[in-house]
């Protein structure tokens, strides 16, 4: 199983990360031999590696293409929609049900503690999503929408925490009930607002 005949470099990495995507989940990382996920792509060992130097770059590059996104999902579905009503229901989503992709997350996080491999893929990972919370920070402060004294990387790692530790909670371990959840989120986010926004936003639908 090398290269297969009419399948691009791009395409063969997008099977590998379906691939490992799926088999990290079914198996775990430490459960999971690099020749499983090839396998499951249909590839050989030698052309895995092509792609990927170690099992712990597969398993954060499968983070990359396959973890939950929901603040980005929800921004591309309505870009003009206020950054306080997008945390809310963010973090109501989370609330309700494991993200997709949940469990790279904590293979991931398990796994970063003994392989350095993926400490460093992690960081880097926590990075990216970092900044980018941090850049739709700023622009959100300089609308206006956002108090500007607050540093937008502190509210990015608080955005990391929160998804990060939904994904390692289980589904039913603690329920809250969801109309005392939404006032909650939007209690907190409407801290976040400038200090002369006097108008209460209402809970978004």
């Amino acid at each position: 199983m090398g290269r297969i005949a009419g399948v691009t470099a791009a395409e063969t990495r997008e099977r590998l990360l379906d691939a490992a995507a799926g088999v990290f989940a079914e198996r775990g990382y430490d459960g999971t031999r690099v020749a499983d996920i090839a396998a499951a792509a249909g590839v050989s060992n030698g052309a895995l590696y092509a792609h990927f130097a170690s099992k712990g770059e597969l398993l954060v590059a499968a983070l990359r293409a396959h973890g939950p996104r929901l603040l980005a999902d929800l921004l591309a579905a309505d870009p003009d929609r206020p950054i306080a009503d997008l945390l809310v229901m963010a973090g109501r989503r989370l609330s309700h049900h494991r993200a997709f992709g949940g469990h790279l997350i904590v293979e991931a996080l398990v796994a970063a503690r003994r392989d350095q491999d993926v400490a460093r893929a992690m960081s880097a990972y926590s990075g990216e999503r970092g900044g980018w919370l941090a850049g739709l920070f700023r622009a959100a402060q300089a609308g206006g929408e956002l108090d500007p004294g607050l540093s937008p990387d502190a509210l990015a790692h608080f955005c990391l925490l929160l998804t990060m530790g939904s994904a390692l909670l289980p589904p039913g371990t603690h329920e809250v009930d969801d109309e005392e959840w939404t006032a909650l989120l939007t209690r907190v986010v409407s801290a976040l607002a400038p200090d002369d926004t006097t108008a209460r936003r209402g809970v978004p639908e």
